[in-house]
């Protein structure tokens, strides 16, 4: 009976948890998908404080959840659980792998140890004798020993060649992982996580080497617009377009990286500023150039464009400068029309500078 009431409460539990989530995404008109779902039912269930937090701070200053910023929730507080399992996971067989071939090692080696004590033994036993009967069957019994020796080492030798491959294929898992970690899934480029590794390791590289180093940072204009009149297939029709224009523009060592909600990254290694301000606006007029079409109905969209804004490292720079400034250059191309590039030395750029500084 205990059981069967131990059932029943949990899953009234469970069911009010589910109402609460579909409530939540009701009330604020979120799309009710898997991923909007698991925030609001873990949100339910207070498990996780600090997403908890995060979503009241984002609703007690902006009133509502953007689609980017449920996006970086999940990223940041779901996403990387489900990572970390799956290499606990493949972890967990590496060490199964490493004990069971320790286990056959040991096995061998008693094998071995048992055909060195024979061998001691028939040796001795063979000065002493001169029966050819006995001799006949010493040598009978070190043959058997001889091949149940080989048997052991043809079987220690077949286990270590699959555990090699088992666990190379373990560490092709992993480095799948790893990637997949660092890749944001809708766009194929780098997400925040890898943006942030890729240009710290960046800065400290041009600090070491003092070679140039450019930072594009670009946004898409009026994106809400696209979401709003044509939903969000569309609207991820959008990023795919910019993200595929920017792995067409970048060669190299350039990194790219969808920054977050509808901006993106580009890190430019040993590019100066005027090189950087070019590449921004091939990438301008290459998005510009392609038509957007809805895949439903075939019906034109018209054209994306982008706005961008470039910083070059100045010495002793740390990554944050680097990244405000070219924000603020993003920024004066907003304000300044859309659809354009602006640089850290132009004026547009430079009036909002200072008057952040006053």
């Amino acid at each position: 009976m205990s059981v069967a009431v131990g059932i029943q409460d949990e899953h009234e539990r469970t069911m009010a948890f589910a109402e609460v989530a579909l409530a939540q995404i009701k009330s604020l008109r979120q799309g009710a998908m898997p991923r909007n779902y698991e925030i609001w039912y873990v949100y339910a269930t207070g498990y996780n404080a600090a997403l908890n937090q995060v979503i009241n701070e984002t609703l007690a200053r902006n009133g509502k959840l953007s689609d980017s910023d449920l996006e970086q929730i999940y990223d940041s507080y779901l996403s990387h659980g489900r990572t970390t399992d799956r290499i606990d996971k493949i972890g967990a067989r590496v060490v199964n792998e490493i004990d069971d071939v320790m286990t056959l090692i040991t096995d061998t080696l008693g094998v071995t140890a048992s055909f060195g004590d024979n061998l001691q033994g028939a040796s001795h036993k063979l000065s002493l004798s001169d029966d050819r009967d006995q001799v006949k069957a010493i040598v009978e019994r070190l043959v058997t020993s001889t091949r149940e020796m080989q048997s052991a080492n043809s079987a220690l030798e077949e286990r270590l060649s699959k555990s090699k491959l088992e666990i190379n294929n373990l560490q092709v898992s992993l480095e799948a992982i790893r990637a997949e970690s660092l890749t944001d899934p809708l766009t194929g480029l780098g997400n925040r996580k890898h943006f942030d590794r890729a240009i710290g390791e960046a800065v400290r590289h041009a600090a070491t080497t003092s070679e140039p180093l450019s930072l594009l940072m670009l946004d898409i204009d009026h994106f809400k617009s696209f979401n709003d009149n044509y939903g969000h297939l569309t609207g991820d029709q959008v990023l795919r377009l910019v993200g595929l224009s920017l792995k067409q523009s970048i060669k190299g060592q350039d990194i790219t990286a969808r920054y977050g909600g509808e901006e993106f990254a580009v890190v430019l290694p040993n590019t100066p500023l005027r090189q950087a301000i070019i590449v921004a606006d091939n990438i301008r007029r290459m998005v510009m150039s392609k038509e957007l079409k809805k895949k439903s109905t075939g019906e034109i969209l018209g054209r994306v464009t982008l706005s961008a804004g470039v910083s070059a490292l100045r010495p002793n720079e740390d990554c944050d400068a680097l990244i405000d400034r070219a924000d603020g250059c993003l920024y004066a191309a907003k304000r300044n029309g859309r659809n354009r590039v602006i640089c850290e030395t132009d004026p547009e750029f430079l009036g909002i500078d200072q008057i952040q500084v006053a």
